[in-house]
């Protein structure tokens, strides 16, 4: 077992980060053994560099579902796979007037980004593509907000047809270590996922990768997972913390501590210093009271409003949250 990592250590990385200069996989690892009050300490010197380089602002980005269910991938964690057996609705492609109608309502809430989300590994029906592309076209002829989108598995030309609609950000996700990942999905491989996040960047697309946290994972996959991130240079990291669904492989999966995924934040700020780090699906079930901690360890973006097939806060609960942190929102 790794030594308790002091203050001073702490405080020796922090002046890296802050200085511009990067930590290395093993200073990262004595991070995460960082254990009672001092990870208090780790939080403050992540919202430091948060401060630095992100300033006070906090994005936020509203989801829609814009189609749900039967998909034929096998994720472990996924509640709209097809190989399990879950509750979640399942529908195709929505209206174009529809998708429109909840942008305009993640904008009158406040929301900086909007992400069209589909399930299903890729769109394979060239009629609902270009739906995706007028739906994309409509929110940006008429309305503020940025959009995302994360559609599975895309070609070159289609994230050029998808950036030439008005989209700005693709969401793909590795989702886990590249040794873990085979244990969550074998329906397509690890290698698959980075052929898109190639063709994401190829296109001009600004790109949003990240993963869950707590699907069985050690300390050493978790950083595993990270330093492969840092290679793909993403804008965004989402980062998502299991919750396990009745009916999915992953159902009995135990759930990390709070602190135990605050602290992944926290390391994650010290790896990414300049990105926007993005909490996404589970923080209300995961973290229950301490979700304002987020901020404090170097998140800077959240999921406002419901996810894709759970329920959120409320968007208000969230606003009065960031606002009683002395923060700003967009």
């Amino acid at each position: 077992m790794p030594q308790k990592t002091s203050i001073l250590t702490i405080n020796r990385y922090t002046d890296r980060v802050l200085d511009g200069k990067a930590i290395e996989r093993g200073e990262a690892r004595e991070l995460f053994s960082t254990d009672g009050d001092d990870v208090y300490h780790l939080f403050l010197s992540a919202y430091a560099i948060r401060k630095k380089f992100r300033g006070k602002r906090v994005e936020l980005c509203a989801i829609a579902n814009a189609r749900s269910g039967a998909c034929s991938e096998d994720c472990a964690f996924c509640a709209q796979s097809s190989w399990h057996k879950t509750e979640i609705p399942a529908y195709p492609l929505l209206a174009v007037q529809e998708v429109y109608r909840r942008a305009k309502r993640a904008q009158e809430i406040g929301a900086g980004y909007f992400c069209i989300v589909t399930s299903g590994r890729c769109i394979e029906d060239s009629k609902d593509f270009q739906k995706i592309c007028q739906m994309i076209s409509r929110i940006r002829s008429d309305l503020e907000i940025s959009v995302d989108a994360s559609l599975g598995e895309l070609t070159v030309d289609q994230a050029k047809a998808l950036k030439s609609a008005g989209l700005r950000r693709y969401n793909h996700n590795l989702e886990a270590a590249r040794s873990l990942f085979p244990k969550i999905c074998t329906t397509h491989t690890y290698t698959d996922r980075l052929r898109t996040i190639e063709n994401v960047k190829a296109a001009g697309l600004e790109l949003c990768c990240g993963g869950i946290i707590g699907m069985g994972e050690s300390v050493d996959q978790r950083l595993e997972f990270l330093f492969d991130l840092k290679e793909l240079e993403p804008h965004c990291i989402p980062v998502n913390f299991l919750t396990p669904v009745p009916g999915t492989r992953l159902e009995k999966q135990k759930p990390l501590v709070p602190l135990a995924l605050l602290k992944t934040v926290a390391i994650c700020r010290f790896l990414f210093p300049k990105q926007e780090i993005k909490i996404c699906g589970g923080r209300e079930a995961n973290l229950g009271s301490l979700q304002p901690l987020l901020f404090l360890a170097g998140a800077d973006s959240i999921i406002i409003g419901d996810y894709l097939t759970t329920k959120g806060n409320p968007a208000q609960t969230d606003l009065q949250m960031i606002r009683d942190l002395g923060l700003v929102y967009s």
